[in-house]
């Protein structure tokens, strides 16, 4: 375990909280101190840590890895920040999309040919992970004379195909 700023500001955190409630259950403070320095630690890693990880949204970022982004989709949008900021596909042929991502996975509508634009490939990415995560992140690849020229993301509602209307 590395030892950071952010963990030793957070144990002293929840050693203060703890030893302010034992404090209310027992005023002989030498001891609220006593069992709050030992009950620190479990209460850190089973109850705080574990509650901070459902509340946030943080993920690991990596770098654009095709087959990683082929045989795990879910996972999909830990490489596309990356892959956008740095402009990795930009400039690449539909030929070499389809090698490196897979046959789209279904095509955007265009409203005005009432048909699916065959330059707008889209990709899901995964379910980012979070306890208030109710949309999944996809990422439209827009392609003009057979390059692409832009990546945007976009969520989208969860759906499940079992779920009446």
């Amino acid at each position: 375990m590395i030892i950071t700023p952010l963990l030793v500001i957070f144990m002293v955190v929840v050693f203060v909280l703890l030893f302010l409630f034992l404090n209310t259950v027992d005023k002989r403070k030498w001891l609220s101190a006593l069992i709050s320095l030992v009950l620190t630690p479990f209460v850190y890693f089973y109850m705080f840590y574990p509650f901070v990880n459902i509340i946030s949204n943080y993920h690991h970022q990596k770098y654009f890895d095709s087959e990683a982004w082929i045989e795990k989709p879910p996972l999909r949008y830990e490489m596309i920040d990356s892959t956008i900021e740095t402009d990795t596909l930009i400039g690449t042929s539909k030929e070499k999309i389809t090698s490196l991502l897979g046959k789209e996975e279904w095509l955007s509508w265009d409203d005005a040919k009432k048909a699916h634009d065959t330059n707008k490939w889209n990709y899901g990415l995964g379910i980012e992970p979070g306890a208030f995560n109710d949309k999944k992140d996809c990422v439209e690849i827009t392609f003009k004379d057979g390059k692409v020229v832009s990546l945007r993301t976009y969520q989208e509602e969860i759906t499940f195909e079992n779920e009446e209307e």
